[in-house]
């Protein structure tokens, strides 16, 4: 299983050494040796692909003519965009979504849209884990992850509410990267909770996805090869470290021992009060607003909704508006008091998931090491690099300060860089 590196090909495309239309033909050639046992992608249109190699002054964009790959809960224009229910079976947008828009103006090349689980929740999807096809490959994100890990893809877009971009990863042991709230646009996404949707990227290296970000967003991103010098990094584990495996705490550890190896100064970190307690608001901001976001489906498609998503929505119903409030008012405090914190340290390393993907397809994993982070805003990137004694991933997640994005991916870049070593 060969990785394609998006930072490496886009500088090879400009520098005259291959070409958009090579690139495509051995994305092509990925995607007929492993698509049919990792189904990975909702749709797929490599003859329009194709021809957009074939653009003028395509080579000379930041992406420089890189397929990339769109999660299917993200509108386009020129493929059927049906967010993983069969309600929207066929479904042509109108417009795409400000975030597709923009990966095309950086030179970007749709290659198809990956798989979503059902608007984005928890229904299991037909993907498979590509580093073990009995395994599940997470989700929600599910296809962005698995296209990326089986050599499909050098980029793909995801999203994350809860844990959506950093769990997948982690399984299918790639480089997840969920940026700043709001560092890309979430227009056009079909909206789960509009506090927590975050619009993140799959990549094979932390500089892979940096320098998709930058390419996409226009900012300073694109770290190339720096890494953090002697980072202040706090080991995080949570109220919740006693649900992580003993392959989980390995590879903290490990982590954790790599980049001290390399300077950074590593110190253990117990989140206060006001973080935990954010944690468990989470839910009922994702869930209240899920209830509202979803009403026309719930009241008129119902029978069309896994019975999963059903009694979700019914259960999210009864939350009333006064302690979704209160779970607002408790996010607020959680984020000043993580600026506080974030004075004392440059990032935080924790998990990615409770351990490497689970065997069987009964369940996509857990999102309870990542929901803290994305309701607060945070950047976080899962740094892969790391197996379980059965050579599945487990991955490392590291947090960083509300809009220091490049911060956050230079100390991912020394993480990467100190496990590889």
């Amino acid at each position: 299983m060969s990785l394609l590196f998006a930072r490496d090909l886009a500088a090879d495309i400009q520098a005259g050494r291959t070409t958009p239309r090579a690139v495509m033909e051995q994305v092509a050639a990925a995607i007929a040796d492993r698509e049919g046992e990792v189904h990975a992608f909702a749709a797929l249109d490599l003859d329009a692909a194709f021809e957009a190699t074939g653009l003028e002054g395509l080579a000379a964009r930041p992406l420089a003519g890189l397929p990339v790959g769109i999660k299917d809960i993200l509108d386009t224009r020129d493929l059927p965009t049906a967010y993983g229910s069969p309600i929207y079976a066929g479904h042509r947008p109108r417009t795409d979504a400000p975030a597709v828009g923009m990966v095309r103006r950086a030179g970007g090349i749709v290659a198809g849209k990956t798989v979503t689980t059902e608007f984005a929740f928890l229904q299991p999807s037909a993907t498979r884990n590509p580093r073990r096809l009995t395994h599940t490959p997470g989700g929600s994100s599910a296809g962005s992850a698995a296209a990326v890990a089986a050599g499909m893809l050098p980029v793909a877009l995801g999203t994350q509410t809860a844990g959506s971009v950093i769990r997948p990863a982690a399984f299918c042991g790639v480089t997840g990267y969920k940026p700043t709230f709001r560092l890309l646009p979430t227009l056009g996404m079909k909206t789960f909770s509009w506090h927590l949707d975050t619009v993140g990227l799959f990549a094979a290296r932390v500089r892979d996805a940096a320098f998709a970000a930058a390419a996409i967003s226009g900012r300073d991103l694109d770290i190339g090869a720096t890494l953090a010098e002697r980072p202040r990094l706090a080991i995080v584990r949570t109220a919740r470290a006693g649900a992580a495996s003993p392959e989980a705490h390995a590879a903290l550890e490990t982590a954790a021992r790599a980049a001290e190896a390399m300077g950074a100064r590593i110190f253990d970190l117990d989140l206060p009060e006001e973080l935990e307690a954010a944690d468990a608001a989470q839910p009922t901001i994702q869930d209240f607003e899920a209830a509202l976001a979803f009403a026309d489906e719930l009241d008129f498609d119902r029978a069309h909704l896994s019975p999963l998503f059903a009694a979700h929505l019914d259960a999210a119903r009864a939350i009333p508006p006064d302690t979704y409030d209160l779970a607002r008012r408790t996010a607020k405090r959680a984020r000043q008091k993580l600026g506080d914190l974030f004075g004392e340290v440059d990032a935080l390393l924790t998990f990615s998931a409770p351990g490497p993907a689970p065997e069987g397809f009964a369940t996509t994993g857990s999102a309870m090491f990542n929901r803290l982070w994305t309701l607060l805003g945070c950047p976080a990137i899962n740094v892969a690099g790391l197996n379980a004694a059965d050579g599945m991933p487990v991955g490392v997640q590291v947090v960083g300060r509300f809009g220091r994005d490049r911060q956050a991916l230079a100390v991912g870049n020394l993480v990467e860089t100190a496990i590889s070593r």
